[in-house]
């Protein structure tokens, strides 16, 4: 019973892996062609270059005070500083973006050297990204990183997504500078 019981964990654990890199491939190729020439755009870069002008000298006590305020706003009527982003060129631009996808992209958002949000085509959920892989493993990484969630289904759109991350890099210094997420709705790659 309990080699059944190992051999059946195992079977699942494999099963769960493999529909989560299901896409992994073609979410790679947009990665390296379309993704990344919208990540290499002067909006892009100069949005970040901008921000990174700004929060270079913030502490963690300070991101902690920006993303809770955010966290709050998510949820409020009055949103000041959500609302200070989405008015960003970066978001409306991010936005068109989205929008002329065809449905591909169901998010865009651009991310600093400090992990927080530059710019974005929706409202997410929090401000800072820097204690989350899709931002640590493309920032740190630089030049080539690729980071693909799992695959995850939304309840209320039933869209099958995966959220692919990849660093902003200065073309002067071919060092990162920042990172983009980008939702793809896997059905249609």
């Amino acid at each position: 019973m309990k080699h059944f019981l190992y051999t059946t964990v195992a079977c699942i654990a494999f099963v769960g892996v493999a529909s989560a890199n299901e896409f992994e491939s073609e979410l790679k190729q947009l990665a390296n062609g379309k993704i990344a020439e919208i990540v290499s755009s002067g909006e892009v870069v100069s949005a970040v270059k901008e921000q990174n002008g700004v929060t270079a000298s913030y502490d963690q006590a300070k991101i902690d005070e920006l993303d809770k305020t955010w966290r709050a706003e998510a949820d409020a009527i009055e949103q000041p500083m959500i609302d200070e982003v989405l008015e960003k060129p970066l978001s409306a631009h991010l936005a068109e973006i989205q929008e002329g996808s065809g449905g591909l992209f169901t998010e865009i958002f651009v991310m600093d050297a400090k992990g927080l949000n530059v710019g974005q085509s929706n409202v997410t959920s929090d401000f800072w990204q820097g204690d989350e892989a899709k931002w640590q493993e493309t920032y740190s990484a630089g030049k080539g990183a690729v980071h693909i969630s799992d695959l995850e289904q939304d309840d209320s759109t039933q869209i099958v997504q995966s959220q692919v991350s990849v660093p902003v890099i200065d073309p002067d210094s071919g060092e990162a500078i920042g990172a983009v997420t980008f939702g793809v709705n896997v059905d249609n790659l």
